[in-house]
């Protein structure tokens, strides 16, 4: 059939063969600045971002789940087509299409496979932060939002060194090494929080570099994605964040005022019961026994990398 005879292609089927997929995936960690670069990219004009920051897709199996774990997925992201729709809004001046989901390396022993299975030719970043440091900022967002029981970080590694999230999420050596071996080593960068610190410009011309963009994109990086706070008083913030009698009996009567009002009034409740996280004091116990934790992961991880780490180790042995 000639050129003049060709039949026009079904709409449906031009819609199949543009779909686009993610060719990069920052894929950790947590409190290591990822909100930040999430929007730093997203100011790149070569470069599309999920418009849900963190889909965290490939944390487990969706095709195999079963429909009460579906149903409790919080963003509904529960299928290879929901998951690729994300995309749809990219177009071709889009050279990198990307997601963060910094909980793909805590989840690494479903995460890993699935991505090799799915985008084996996709670039994966980690970004890395002091363990310690890490730690803490996670055990300060967690007393902010109210989550959970908040067990100090001395007594987390004495009594659930193998099960807290809060210190798991900080062994790096393990989860990296097993993305190593499932998927391309080549295709896998690692950069670390403490050279975003440093010069949030020179980070981001590396992230670029390692996702294919023009690098010489200047974003702006003046804004930090998160300012740190801690509550004065727990009793209070838990009042406030979490569902409780008191807070229900309050809503009620506070029907009679217009919403807007209500959620002002609860913010600025919440501002006055803020400090800087700067005021939340860690004991020497936690830092040591945090240290202590880390350092033979932290040494292991400098093998691995062939990256020094020792700043990491001061005061850890």
């Amino acid at each position: 059939m000639t050129a003049n005879n060709a039949q026009p292609v079904p709409s449906i089927l031009k819609s199949a063969v543009a779909k686009r997929t993610p060719t990069f995936l920052i894929i950790g960690v947590q409190k290591a600045g990822t909100t930040s670069i999430y929007n730093y990219l997203k100011q790149h004009p070569q470069v599309y971002m999920s418009p849900v920051k963190e889909t965290d897709f490939f944390n487990k199996d969706w095709d195999n789940a079963s429909a009460e774990m579906k149903r409790r997925k919080k963003n509904g992201l529960v299928s290879w087509d929901l998951y690729t729709q994300l995309f749809d809004g990219a177009t071709d001046e889009h050279l990198a299409l990307g997601e963060v989901s910094p909980n793909y390396m805590l989840n690494y022993q479903t995460s890993a496979e699935l991505i090799q299975q799915r985008l084996p030719k996709a670039r994966l970043i980690a970004i890395l932060r002091n363990p310690v440091e890490r730690a803490c900022s996670d055990y300060l967002m967690n007393r902010r939002d109210a989550i959970g029981k908040q067990t100090p970080l001395a007594e987390q590694v004495r009594s659930r060194g193998d099960t807290s999230y809060v210190l798991l999420k900080g062994k790096y050596y393990e989860s990296l090494k097993h993305f190593f071996d499932v998927c391309d080593r080549n295709r896998i960068d690692v950069f670390l929080y403490d050279d975003l610190r440093k010069n949030s410009q020179t980070f981001m011309q590396g992230i670029y570099q390692s996702i294919g963009v023009n690098a010489d994109f200047v974003a702006n990086t003046d804004k930090k994605a998160q300012t740190a706070k801690v509550p004065k008083n727990q009793a209070l913030n838990r009042l406030l964040k979490t569902q409780n009698p008191i807070r229900t009996v309050a809503t009620g009567i506070m029907q009679l005022v217009p919403t807007d009002l209500r959620h002002q009034l609860r913010e600025k409740l919440i501002s006055i019961n803020s400090q800087d996280k700067d005021k939340a004091k860690f004991t020497e116990e936690d830092m040591l026994l945090l240290q202590q934790y880390y350092r033979e992961d932290i040494l292991k991880l400098q093998d691995l990398l062939q990256r020094d780490l020792s700043a990491w180790l001061k005061d850890a042995s």
